[in-house]
């Protein structure tokens, strides 16, 4: 697979890659995609195929690695959080004491009662607020208002 048919295949490759990118808008195979460019040059190039799979490993990892949470840090602002992730940081009215050492405890959120523990292990009683600091499985990691 040399002369004109590699660089072809790197090119069907980068299509691929971005239609991808466009139905998901995932910010995942675009880095794949620049790496097929580099890839394609090498092979127009001449050099090996080898070569090329070590260029579009490496350039795909690198821009993976390091410019991907930055691109996420700015492409991502006006992201709304859904479902559970979007009761992070809300507060809630404990409906029964939570105890972590008897597995017990319940809060409301939204009209929603949840399971939930103490972040730091002590009994939080009944009508208290906290406030929700993590999600854990299908508990409600909480602390106390003070």
């Amino acid at each position: 697979m040399t002369g004109l048919s590699m660089p072809i295949i790197w090119l069907i490759v980068f299509a691929i890659l971005i239609i991808i990118e466009f139905l998901t808008m995932g910010l995942t195979t675009i880095w794949f995609a620049c790496g097929s460019i580099i890839a394609c040059l090498a092979s127009a190039f001449g050099w090996p195929l080898w070569l090329q799979i070590i260029f579009f490993v490496v350039v795909s990892a690198v821009l993976l690695i390091f410019t991907r949470p930055i691109a996420l840090k700015y492409f991502n602002k006006s992201r709304i959080r859904t479902n559970v992730e979007g009761i992070v940081g809300k507060q809630a009215v404990v409906t029964t004491e939570i105890d972590n050492v008897r597995a017990t405890g319940q809060v409301k959120i939204d009209g929603m009662d949840w399971s939930a523990r103490s972040e730091n292990g002590a009994n939080i009683a009944k009508d208290s607020i906290v406030t929700i600091v993590r999600v854990e499985g299908v508990k409600l990691i909480v602390k106390e208002e003070k």
